[in-house]
């Protein structure tokens, strides 16, 4: 007896991402995952009197976008519990804000948020700067990130809180000081991990909070059409959160986590080893805690990405400063080979091109060895050209942000320290030819919105979507608009270990799918950020409709 479908979805336009079949006229789903993908015709056999029909008619049908790189708690908490601020805002705009929420606050309580832009560093580090910053407070403890999320801006009572002064300055990272000796507040990478761990020490999240953060985070990946994703550095808080959403049946998406070797920015604890350890506790039917996470350098415009070329000379760094990593090759070559050894793949952040070398030369040692386990380089922004086949060679993916390249404020940083250096970014249609493979990832909240149209778009056009900054990036590395739906889909599912589950519309997967108003591929690249979501539905049921 043919099996009888609980949902059929029929429709002009039903993108698979499947290769096999790109293009359908219907699927139909029963138990939560497609049973048959195909004409009409076909696909009517499975009908049967309690079978739901959704027509779409010119609206059209593509798989649930799938982003490898986001911190979905991260934006969920700033949204719920934080400060919130837009990377536009000014300096006195900021305090403004502060100002603002400190009146709602008792006298000692934490300000914490973000994000400050990357470009205003400069003006922040300096004392009477942070001054300006403790009066907005009213004198109360201020943590605020930048928008790469690697750097943070601190009050005076912060900074005593972290016990950093004069005298007791971190030795990790970078602390900005003033010419007079005394610690501007701004804190590059780890050199910020002192400050939240004082702001932890003062209570907190509680476990309800990390799980509306959680659950917060979800519902608007969900409004953007998302189902699946891979959370970029989680605690254990956040694996908590995310295995008790699972148990509760509210985890509308499959999430991988990537678990914490070294932790450069977010001060979480425990990390390496110990959190390994206990991974498996919070493995759940769409949770996966199947990657780590290794920070091998920090961001350009702080100078701690570490390149083959040296950056410009400046008076600090003088004319010879590649920047470092935080690593050796053999010390990232025996971490790679221990959690390969547990199954596990690995995600490790480079931003410069020197790091990325790093990480080709260690998985070269690794697949010697003969381990097969997932690698991403994350970022993959600056690629020597010579390394571009290394990657296809070494099955290493490429997970890319297009949300932070294309022309705006985190690529005019880069240009503003790297010089010409920072026009050849993110070679994309070198990558894609020379067999590797792209996945997409929104890098969220560092990007502003998750919205995988705006990745979409900037793929192909190299432009901003949203218009508001002028010009083109390397638009020689622009890629189709087919491929760009294939790396926001099946090539992000394929990289961290979903391929198998969803990521293209297959007899036999998760019936993950986004409904949109339009083709949004369809018609001219310009206008695909212009599309608005119908409805996202996971496993087979509506999570998201607007």
């Amino acid at each position: 007896m043919t099996d009888v479908a609980d949902l059929i979805v029929t429709g002009s336009v039903i993108r698979t991402s499947d290769r096999a079949r790109p293009r359908a006229e219907a699927f139909a789903v029963r138990d939560g995952r497609i049973l048959a993908v195909g004409d009409r015709a076909d696909v009517e056999a499975f009908r049967g009197r309690r079978t739901r029909l959704v027509e779409v008619g010119d609206a059209a049908v593509y798989p649930g976008f799938v982003d490898v790189h986001n911190h979905h708690a991260l934006a969920g908490r700033t949204e719920l519990f934080e400060l919130s601020l837009a990377p536009s805002l000014r300096l006195d705009e900021i305090l403004d804000r502060v100002r603002e929420k400190a009146q709602t606050l008792p006298e000692d309580a934490w300000i914490v948020g973000g994000a400050v832009a990357t470009t205003l560093l400069p003006t922040l580090a300096n004392t009477a700067t942070r001054r300006r910053l403790d009066e907005a407070a009213g004198g109360r403890p201020v943590a605020l990130m930048e928008d790469s999320r690697h750097n943070r801006w601190a009050s005076t009572r912060a900074l005593e809180l972290a016990g950093i002064t004069a005298d007791s300055i971190p030795t990790s990272g970078v602390t900005l000081l003033d010419p007079d000796g005394t610690p501007t507040g701004v804190l590059l990478e780890a050199a910020g991990i002192p400050v939240q761990e004082a702001y932890d020490r003062s209570g907190g999240l509680t476990a309800e909070q990390h799980a509306a953060a959680s659950r917060r985070g979800i519902e608007l990946l969900n409004s953007f059409g998302i189902t699946a994703f891979q959370d970029a550095g989680v605690s254990v808080d956040i694996l908590a959160a995310l295995a008790g959403l699972d148990r509760a049946d509210e985890l509308h998406a499959w999430v991988v986590s990537s678990l914490l070797i070294n932790d450069e920015i977010f001060g979480f604890d425990p990390i390496g080893a110990p959190l390994l350890d206990r991974g498996e506790e919070f493995r759940t039917p769409h949770h996966r805690p199947d990657f780590v996470k290794i920070f091998l350098d920090g961001v350009p415009p702080a100078r701690t990405a570490s390149f083959l070329d040296p950056y410009p000379a400046d008076p600090v760094h003088g004319a010879h400063f590649h920047g470092e990593t935080t690593m050796t090759l053999d010390e990232l070559t025996d971490w790679l080979r221990a959690v390969a050894a547990r199954g596990l793949g690995a995600k490790v952040h480079c931003t410069g091109d020197g790091s990325a070398r790093l990480v080709l030369d260690a998985a070269e040692r690794l697949r010697a060895d003969g381990f097969t386990t997932p690698v991403q380089i994350a970022h993959g922004q600056f690629l020597a050209e010579s390394d571009i086949p290394r990657l296809a060679a070494l099955d290493v993916s490429a997970d890319i942000s297009p949300f932070i390249w294309y022309p705006g404020v985190i690529p005019q940083a880069l240009a503003d320290v790297l010089g010409e250096r920072a026009e050849h970014s993110q070679p994309n249609r070198a990558l894609l030819d020379a067999g590797a493979l792209v996945a997409g990832g929104s890098d969220w909240p560092v990007s502003e919105s998750p919205n995988t149209l705006e990745g979409l778009q900037g793929l192909v056009t190299r432009a901003d979507p949203l218009g508001r900054a002028a010009g083109t990036l390397w638009p020689e590395q622009a890629i189709s608009v087919e491929e760009a739906l294939e790396v926001f889909t099946i090539n992000a599912a394929t990289a961290m270990g979903l391929g198998a589950e969803t990521g293209s519309l297959t007899p036999g997967k998760s019936a993950d799918f986004v409904i949109l108003e339009r083709d949004a591929i369809g018609g001219p690249a310009e206008e695909i950020v212009h599309t608005e979501v119908v409805s996202t539905w996971f496993a087979g049921r509506p999570v998201h409709e607007r």
